[in-house]
């Protein structure tokens, strides 16, 4: 990490060991008495370490990416104890040579003659103490190779509660008697120059729009509008107000875009889920809505069930969590007029039409690739707990998936028939499965709970990342590609994942081939009592507004008590370090916010998706309103590349950035595409 490398100052190491230890290297040599002070672990006199060991640790150190500078300084005294005179002691060579050194633990104090009277020193609980919550790529405090059996931990950033329980947990593997009957590492003070990388100091947010939506789509006109659509079945199209013009929404509930909530089962798992806008919709104008239906109560809804015999499931035995009336709908809607601001919808072809069996989340949200034009659906496992048969594994079933569809090249309802497609569109060429009959064809990824929700970074399409909700311990932030597995049920998270119940059958984890989350956080790291909700996958911040944040990927708990920004520390590696940052409501805000009880944050509600506009300007959308992140000198912020001079308010038409909706909510039933033409009401 190029922007901690360099020293400002370094006070010696500080340790307890018994009067009677000799110096020792941990390759059992004597230590090299050192000309002049060494470059990175300022060691001087004495010392383990040579220029060339010196200049490893040092690669080694910024290979960590700590974005926390105290925590950063804690690991390099840590790195820098394989060069003090005693690391033979430190790192216990005469047992079983240590990944890192015993760190002085208060807790674990003996009693001996040699006692000091001196006050106990707890470095190993200042490591967790600091650390806890810190991403940390190639850390050198993992778990021991025997406890995590052929895990590779290295490949991906982990925190401390990733891989212990508690302190006492941590403390246990690495911490010694802080006594003078033994040795252990006490750490050392390590400064790093100011100024060199600046970390944001948080997210400044205004709150532009009151009521309660789930996607937010940018007009593909390029302009200033924006769709706005709720669980109920109802959208609504809004001008998006300058930045600091002080004005809202603005958002006519009479005058609404499109309504069929007369189509739509609303329920707490059910609605109104995703909408997306055709690539070529300035010449063809159309858009597409999924969306759940009751086949007890809607005319036309209905579909076969994805519980089945194909994939060794057999209805009659799923329970009373079973939803055989509940049905999902995706509809196309075509504008002649990309100007109308009104519409009614008339059925012109169903696309897609799946029997969902369980009442959990089924996810739902509809996207176009920048690059291949394809439609991309997004499918939960649909159970509550345990993924029960196992869906999320079974290559034949498209729950638990990422699915992939040609909706322009619409085959004969003979092919349709004879290949087993669950509605009107056709399989992309360069599909993973398209050439095994007894695969589906449709699935782009597989192995997830509920992703919950995902995007494609503007300026790289190969960029597709998603928000897995987890069930009892760990929520994650997947890079999804093509005809890759997430692992879900084996693993949730970094985390072997152990059903409670299995009639589906399980899937041995030696057997699939996973890739690992790139972000995510424990349960308890939102609330050490109640945990996590779920997580809301953002975007990468790409708006000009807050440069300190340009580039990283935000996302944040339903809960809405926090925001990561996860940072790339080498360009398109694919590697990230996250950091939670605060935020803030602007003091000129629009609408003004609610704060939380003793606190300055505002009181969000609960999330429900991301979003970015035609200006790539970020808003977060929550039971409590519509947010947009603003510069952070309206919130007394610091970012020192932000230039207040020149932000003042600007017209959305001299901008060439945009907004995607992103987040949806779960929803049961059957997926079903359908095709509407509405009707324009200029």
């Amino acid at each position: 990490m190029a922007d901690l490398v360099a020293v400002f100052f370094l006070i010696s190491t500080l340790f307890s060991c018994h009067s009677s230890s000799n110096p020792l290297c941990s390759d059992s040599r004597a230590p090299i008495k050192q000309g002049k002070p060494l470059n990175f672990c300022s060691y001087s006199g004495s010392a383990c370490c040579d220029s060339a060991k010196d200049m490893r640790l040092q690669k080694r150190f910024q290979a960590l990416n700590v974005s926390d500078t105290e925590c950063a300084s804690i690991l390099k005294s840590i790195l820098c104890s394989a060069c003090n005179q005693f690391s033979a002691q430190l790192f216990e060579i005469n047992s079983d040579l240590r990944a890192v050194p015993v760190l002085c633990n208060s807790t674990l104090i003996t009693k001996s003659p040699h006692f000091s009277t001196g006050a106990p020193i707890d470095f190993c609980g200042k490591v967790w103490d600091v650390c806890w919550n810190i991403s940390i790529l190639n850390s050198p405090v993992v778990p021991s190779k025997q406890s995590r059996g052929s895990i590779d931990l290295s490949s991906f950033p982990l925190k401390l509660t990733d891989q212990w329980l508690s302190r006492k947990d941590f403390c246990e593997a690495f911490g010694g008697p802080s006594d003078e009957s033994a040795v252990c590492f006490n750490g050392e003070t390590v400064s790093f120059k100011n100024g060199e990388t600046q970390h944001p100091e948080g997210l400044c947010l205004e709150k532009i729009e009151s009521g309660v939506y789930l996607n937010l789509v940018p007009h593909p006109d390029g302009s200033d509008r924006v769709f706005l659509s709720n669980q109920k079945g109802e959208i609504c199209l809004a001008n998006v107000p300058d930045v600091g013009s002080s004005e809202i929404l603005g958002i006519v509930e009479s005058q609404r875009f499109l309504d069929i909530s007369d189509q739509v089962l609303f329920d707490t798992e059910f609605g109104l889920m995703g909408m997306a806008f055709h690539p070529n919709f300035a010449k063809n104008g159309r858009f597409f809505l999924s969306f759940n239906c009751d086949k007890m109560k809607q005319e036309g809804c209905f579909a076969r069930c994805l519980c089945n015999t194909n994939v060794n499931c057999d209805p009659s035995k799923i329970g009373a969590d079973m939803e055989s009336s509940h049905v999902s709908t995706i509809v196309l809607l075509q504008n002649s007029l990309s100007m109308a601001k009104r519409a009614k919808s008339l059925e012109v072809r169903r696309i897609l039409t799946m029997g969902l069996p369980y009442r959990g989340g089924h996810a739902g949200q509809l996207l176009f690739g920048p690059a291949d034009g394809y439609l991309y659906l997004t499918m939960g496992d649909g159970a509550r707990k345990d993924d029960q048969y196992n869906f999320a594994q079974n290559k034949k079933s498209l729950l638990g998936k990422i699915l992939r569809f040609d909706i322009d090249n619409i085959p004969s309802e003979k092919e349709i028939n004879d290949l087993g497609l669950w509605g009107n569109y056709s399989i992309p060429r360069d599909n993973p499965y398209v050439e095994d009959k007894e695969l589906g064809p449709e699935i782009w990824a597989l192995g997830f709970r509920n992703p919950w929700r995902c995007s494609f970074d503007s300026e790289r399409p190969s960029y597709f990342l998603c928000g897995d909700t987890g069930q009892d311990q760990y929520e994650e932030v997947d890079i999804v590609t093509k005809g890759r597995d997430y692992g879900w049920r084996v693993y949730e998270g970094p985390l072997l994942f152990h059903p409670e119940h299995s009639p589906g059958g399980s899937t041995p984890p030696s057997s699939i081939n996973h890739i690992f989350p790139v972000m995510g956080y424990s349960h308890s790291e939102i609330d050490k009592t109640t945990g996590s909700a779920s997580i809301i996958g953002g975007f990468f911040y790409r708006s000009l507004a807050d440069p300190c944040i340009y580039g990283r990927y935000i996302y944040m708990d339903l809960y809405g008590k926090a925001i990561w920004a996860g940072n790339e520390y080498r360009l398109n590696n694919g590697n990230f370090i996250t950091s939670r940052i605060p935020f803030r409501c602007a003091n000129d805000s629009p609408i003004p916010c609610t704060t939380i009880t003793g606190s300055s944050s505002p009181s969000l509600g609960f999330l429900s998706s991301f979003a970015e506009d035609n200006r790539k300007d970020l808003y977060i959308l929550t039971s409590t309103g519509v947010y947009r992140v603003v510069r952070p000198s309206r919130c007394n912020l610091t970012c020192s590349k932000e230039i207040v001079a020149n932000v003042t308010s600007r017209s959305h038409s001299s901008s060439s950035i945009s907004i995607k909706a992103v987040r949806g909510c779960r929803f049961i039933g059957l997926l079903v595409f359908f095709v509407l033409v509405p009707i324009l009401n200029l």
